[in-house]
Formats: structure tokens, sequence, C-alpha cells
């Protein structure tokens, strides 16, 4: 959970207003940290349950000064391969649960997102579903049309093709071009190194900033193996209610 101050204040009288102001014993909430944001502070708990009892009672001791934000696990999505020219997002829910109704799966608990075909021409649909629901799907094969198709967890980063970093948009973004290839000032198609001078941007980022833990940058930051994709990928399966 994050907390602000309905009008500016530094962290550090946001912390000990929320300290002065709320007694975590007294609501049995255990806090395991309490970290400084930019004009904001963030608290975390052992479960959302404490995090829920917690945000009321600062909204209750402190809510004309503070807001608060609980922040919620993504629902899983998963991904399934080779679907048939005629399953889209209209029909696919259905599909699955008529060909297989040994699974238990009930009406409203897939979430069809969208369909998308590949550079070999093979068509997957990616669905939002619940945790159990996830369970029950993920790697084993379903009937979909005439054709049995794999399923897994449908895991992404958000990347920029503008600026080759992470966590935004093309449209959103207000960086510089950069190559994803070699980390130049130019866009993908203009450049022309060869693979022995790839450079990922977000790995010399990372490095500049740890030089203590350096990490290779010597590839392109389309790479799959990138540590830096590895670390949002990472962080994204941990806000995922797995």
């Amino acid at each position: 959970m994050t907390v602000k101050a309905r009008n500016a204040l530094p962290t550090e009288e946001i912390k000990q207003l929320l300290k002065t102001r709320v007694n975590p014993g007294e609501i049995k909430v255990g806090v395991n940290s309490l970290k400084s944001l930019q004009g904001r502070v963030l608290i975390e708990t052992n479960s959302m349950e404490e995090i829920e009892v917690l945000g009321k009672e600062i909204q209750t001791k402190c809510g004309r000064v503070l807001e608060t934000h609980i922040h919620r696990l993504r629902k899983p999505r998963v991904i399934i391969l080779n679907v048939p020219e005629d399953i889209n997002r209209d029909n696919i829910e259905e599909a699955i649960i008529r060909q297989s109704p040994d699974l238990n799966l009930m009406k409203g608990s897939i979430v069809p997102k969208f369909t998308y075909v590949t550079k070999r021409m093979h068509r997957n649909a990616v669905i939002e579903v619940g945790r159990e629901t996830r369970k029950t799907l993920t790697h084993r094969k379903i009937k979909l049309g005439w054709q049995i198709c794999r399923t897994d967890d449908y895991i992404t980063a958000t990347r920029c093709f503008n600026c080759s970093k992470f966590n935004h948009r093309t449209v959103e973004c207000r960086g510089e071009v950069t190559c994803p290839l070699c980390a130049g000032p130019h866009n993908l198609k203009e450049c022309k190194s060869d693979p022995t001078s790839y450079k990922c941007t977000n790995c010399e980022t990372y490095n500049r900033h740890n030089p203590t833990k350096k990490v290779s940058a010597n590839h392109s930051a389309l790479d799959k193996g990138c540590p830096s994709l590895q670390v949002i990928l990472e962080r994204n399966r941990l806000n995922t209610e797995y």
C-alpha cells in the first residue's frame, strides 16, 4: 500500500504522522517495511487482509490529511497456442467449456483478451482467468475445434519502441530515440550494427547505477535472455495472483 498527502508533504512528515496517529499493534497488523518513495510512503505487511485493516485505520485516523492506495495483484493470463482460425474473443470461452467438460469450468471464469499471429503464422490466444482456473488450464492440452492446443502462463514486459526501455509504451514516451540493437541514437530500421557490437541500453543504464554489480550488456535490448528483461518479468510474476 502507498500513502500520500492530500496536500504536498515531505515523506518524512507522512511517516511521522502515521507513527503518531496509527498503532499497528492495536489492530494486530505486522508491518514488514515502511519505505520512502518520491512523494509517497510504501507500506508492506504479511497479507492483503492486514493491508486492508491498516488502510481502514489510516483513513479513520488520518483521512483528512492522507490518502491510501492498495496495490492488488493482477489476475493471471494464460496463452493458448496454435488456436484454429474460427476461434476468437467471442467464442473461445464457450468452445473451451463445451469441448472440455472434464475441466468443470463455469461461464464467466475466462475473460478473452486478444489473439495474435506470430511470424511463423501461428495464431495464439490470450485469456485472463482466476487463480484456480489458471491451475486447471496451464501446462496441459485443451481441445479447440479439430485441434489440441498447448497452454502456458503469459507473462510479458511493457516495452517502448522509441527509447527501448520498459514500463511504458511508445505513445507515452518522453525519452530520446534509442536503437534496441546497439543503443545508438537511431531507430531499429536504420541500424547497421552486426551482432558482435550489440549493446543493451537497459543493462548499460543498470551498470551505471550499480558499478559493483554489473551485468553483461553485450546483447540487444530485444534479447529474451536480457538480465534487465528477466528482472521485469520476475517482478510481474510477483505481482500476479498465482
